[in-house]
């Protein structure tokens, strides 16, 4: 795939600083020209102000200069204007108003991380005690996974992302969505259909499993309202799971264990309905994971973060 992963991403939120210092607690840490950075993907947030909580950009990486001539040609077929450089191309799609960006951007170098010795049912392979109780330092977000974000026009925002951009399927939600993929990560894009454009959640890697209840651990002392949902394990992408709330609204996943699809032709999308769309095991999601409190807020322009 030409398409490498996403490079970053900008959000909209009505209380810049107050968001700001939620995502530093996440782990991110400050980067040039206000971006907050991940440990291997390097600036890969920007939040702006904006009168309600939205995905203003997401920006994707790709290879060559011929890469980005085929996504002008593709976007234009659509009967979409680009603008751009050789560097870039840019284009807004129409129905969520998301400003897409396809520019050349090195691949993110992840070093293996030395595999974890488990003990089980007739193996005894770690003496002493577990790694992962052991450690003490904070959590930081090796990269940005994907988003997922509610279009008034599902299918509409698919076709842009898909046919235009050159985002692959990876799996269906019946009737409400689709997980893409820019890279060989099981998705970085999941488009619902929602009465509203907004942004649900933004996701970010960390080492494992120990990594992820570390990580909302810590962003839960003394602040218990940030908990939304896990732990637990998805089924489309697999990874492990905790999600938190930001102060404008938008929920943030710690995540590990993606599926990779390294080979197309090794993976068969499957078409997902009810929970197993949403979890494999973990405690049910609450309504609020479903359907944010704050969307008939955002749908009539009143929402004021809480």
């Amino acid at each position: 795939m030409s398409l490498h992963g996403l490079s970053s991403i900008t959000i909209g939120v009505p209380n810049v600083a107050e968001t700001i210092a939620y995502y530093r607690d996440f782990g991110l840490s400050d980067g040039e020209v206000g971006r907050l950075r991940t440990r291997d993907g390097g600036g890969q947030l920007l939040i702006t102000r904006t009168p309600t909580r939205r995905l203003v950009e997401i920006r994707i990486a790709a290879d060559h200069p011929d890469d980005l001539s085929a996504v002008r040609s593709r976007i234009n077929r659509l009967g979409l204007a680009t603008t751009g450089d050789e560097r870039s191309v840019t284009a807004f799609e129409p129905a969520s108003r998301i400003r897409a960006v396809v520019e050349i951007a090195p691949r993110i170098v992840q070093l293996p991380v030395p595999a974890t010795p488990y003990n089980g049912p007739g193996r005894v392979e770690r003496v002493g005690r577990a790694p992962g109780v052991m450690r003490t330092e904070p959590v930081q977000p090796r990269k940005l996974g994907h988003a997922v974000i509610g279009s008034v026009d599902g299918p509409a925002t698919i076709r842009f992302f898909t046919e235009g951009v050159g985002f692959k399927v990876s799996d269906e939600i019946k009737g409400e969505g689709a997980f893409l993929r820019c890279s060989t990560d099981h998705h970085n894009l999941l488009v619902l259909n929602q009465p509203i454009n907004y942004l649900h959640h933004t996701s970010w890697q960390v080492d494992d499993i120990d990594e992820v209840g570390r990580g909302a651990s810590a962003m839960l002392e003394g602040h218990p309202e940030r908990h939304v949902w896990g732990l637990g394990r998805h089924h489309a992408g697999s990874n492990f799971f905790w999600y938190l709330k930001d102060p404008a609204g938008n929920f943030s996943e710690y995540y590990s264990d993606m599926d990779c699809i390294a080979d197309d032709q090794l993976w068969t999308p499957e078409v997902l309905e009810g929970a197993k769309g949403l979890f494999n095991w973990g405690p049910p999601p609450p309504p609020s994971f479903l359907h944010p409190e704050d969307l008939a807020a955002l749908m009539t322009g009143s929402h004021q973060p809480g």
